[in-house]
């Protein structure tokens, strides 16, 4: 029957399968946002990856989730004794989760390491039925057991484990499961190994072209993974099969394996993440032989679970005053959160800027401290006062980003109006999407792929003031539903780029935001209210699931 779920009982779908989502798809990724309390995700391909499970199990998809039981999570962002980011790594157990019974294994570098199967009912947090994968059982040795420690390992040997398990083990799994999706979606190329386990199950790559599908977040090739490929052969990444076959199936003719590109030779088709994004995937790989099209399905968020309730009655009656009471109340709670970590009083009827995304170079974290005068400026004046908060993870042992956050917290200590929190996950990113007045976004143009946190900021009342980049170009109304910084020339150094894009923020937000804020709040109110109606149902992860089906998996 088309409305039936694929999976066996007790793991079949809660709700009658609708008839256009009949087909049947597993949905694979490293990492899944989907609770504050289940802390196996980092940052913004997690978040995506939650919100899809959620619009799947809302639209009644006949899809399931897998991922990784990461036991120590990704890591715990607390302080030191200055105030400084340290990382702390906690053991993590979860009452929500139920043992499968299913164990098998999986050959890592000749060795049998055990998979144990948890299993996690869609109505925990409202998702599709989703399974996690675990090394980090008796039946293993201490160093199988350490493969499922810790989400994205700094140890490469370890984390190519971590890939095997996620995309060999998914493909087991559903073999003990005893069925066989139609489709196979890769949340980007970790769980590229499945593919070949797929090969050999199949028989084939043409069978395997039918059911395989991916999706890519990386807008340069320079960062798509790439391992030595014997150094996969001997590891068993392509599940046994011969070097020719495996050459000839990926198109690796040298020793240097690129996961996206054999992904994309191995795949029926693929998609970037914006429309921008699939503009410059194409490029980027239009000389790569044997790929697969790349179209493109923009991200977008779960509202149900990140619209404040409050926010959307006051859009939905066309409220002016419920939202600006609505958003104070809002303003206030996240407040307490800062004076809790900070010390630090804030106002809430003063103007309050928010960045808080994953600290990498290329999003720009501290551009907008590039200029010091500028930015005393900003925080000392009385006329149209500004309060600043950062948030924001970045990886474990990237320590220039790293560096980043710690010179934030120092250069902030003295300003009342200005500071750092830590502990960035769900809970905090819904208290400071919540709290905004402006969310800021300033990626160098071209580079971020999609960037979701603004489309969560928009569903509560925060205005997007960004770059022109990822989501944001098939959003943005300058001036109407949000703030831009106009593109500077690609063909800049990198300096002058950062002092374009610096110059911008400032001279939009002394020119038009802070007046707009302080002497026009009739006209303010009006771009909040657009940008709240513009941000759905475009940007609402309800269309972007029924687009994977329409678009991918049909």
């Amino acid at each position: 029957m088309p409305n039936k779920s694929f999976l066996p009982e007790p793991y079949s779908h809660l709700y009658q399968i609708a008839p256009k989502f009949s087909k049947s798809a597993v949905y694979i990724s490293c990492e899944f946002a989907i609770d504050q309390s289940f802390k196996i995700y980092s940052g913004g391909l997690g978040f995506l990856a939650g919100s899809h499970m959620r619009s799947a199990a809302q639209m009644k998809q006949n899809l399931a989730g897998v991922g990784i039981l990461w036991t120590y999570g990704y890591y715990n962002q607390v302080r030191g004794e200055e105030g400084e980011l340290a990382v702390q790594f906690r053991k993590q157990s979860y009452s929500f989760l139920q043992d499968t019974g299913i164990l098998f294994t999986v050959d890592v570098h000749g060795h049998p390491v055990w998979v144990k199967v948890y299993y996690l009912p869609g109505d925990v947090f409202g998702t599709v039925p989703m399974f996690f994968l675990t090394t980090d059982i008796e039946q293993n040795d201490t160093l199988s057991r350490a493969i499922t420690h810790r989400l994205y390992d700094s140890d490469e040997l370890r984390r190519v484990a971590q890939y095997m398990i996620l995309g060999i083990g998914s493909v087991k799994l559903f073999e003990e499961l005893g069925v066989s999706p139609d489709i196979w979606h890769l949340n980007e190329a970790h769980g590229l190994s499945g593919a070949f386990q797929l090969v050999k199950k199949y028989g084939g790559l043409e069978e395997v072209k039918k059911r395989l599908v991916f999706t890519t977040h990386t807008p340069e090739e320079a960062g798509n993974e790439k391992h030595d490929f014997h150094l996969l052969q001997n590891f068993g990444f392509f599940s046994g099969l011969d070097e020719g076959q495996v050459r000839y199936i990926a198109g690796v003719d040298d020793n240097v394996f690129n996961h996206t590109l054999a992904a994309l030779r191995m795949a029926k088709k693929a998609n970037g993440v914006s429309k921008l994004h699939g503009e410059v995937s194409r490029q980027m790989w239009k000389n790569a032989p044997g790929i697969c099209e790349i179209t493109h399905i923009t991200n977008a968020q779960n509202k149900k679970y990140w619209g404040d309730h409050g926010i959307e009655s006051a859009r939905v009656n066309k409220d002016a005053e419920a939202l600006m009471h609505r958003k104070r109340e809002l303003k206030e709670r996240l407040f307490r959160v800062v004076a809790d970590q900070t010390g630090k009083l804030f106002d809430p009827k003063v103007l309050t800027i928010v960045w808080a995304r994953r600290f990498a170079g290329y999003k720009r974290p501290d551009l907008i401290t590039h200029d010091m005068r500028l930015f005393r400026e900003m925080l000392n004046t009385s006329n149209y006062p500004v309060q600043m908060i950062w948030a924001g993870k970045p990886y474990p042992f990237d320590y220039s980003a790293i560096n980043t956050f710690n010179h934030l917290i120092q250069l902030t200590k003295d300003y009342p109006n200005a500071t750092v929190l830590t502990g960035y996950e769900l809970e905090l990113s819904r208290f400071l999407k919540n709290g905004a007045d402006i969310w800021l976004n300033n990626p160098v143009v071209t580079r971020e792929a999609s960037g979701t946190s603004g489309m969560t900021a928009a569903m509560n009342g925060a205005v997007n003031f960004s770059t022109l980049d990822g989501w944001v170009c098939e959003f943005a109304k300058d001036g109407k539903n949000s703030f831009i910084i106009q593109p500077a020339d690609p063909h800049l150094p990198w300096e002058e780029r950062d002092k374009h894009d610096l110059l911008g923020f400032y001279s939009k937000l002394n020119n038009e935001i802070l007046p707009l804020y302080y002497d026009d709040r009739a006209k303010w109110n009006k771009i909040v209210m657009k940008s709240l109606n513009d941000i759905v149902p475009y940007f609402d992860s309800d269309r972007m699931v029924t687009e994977y089906y329409e678009v991918m998996y049909q």
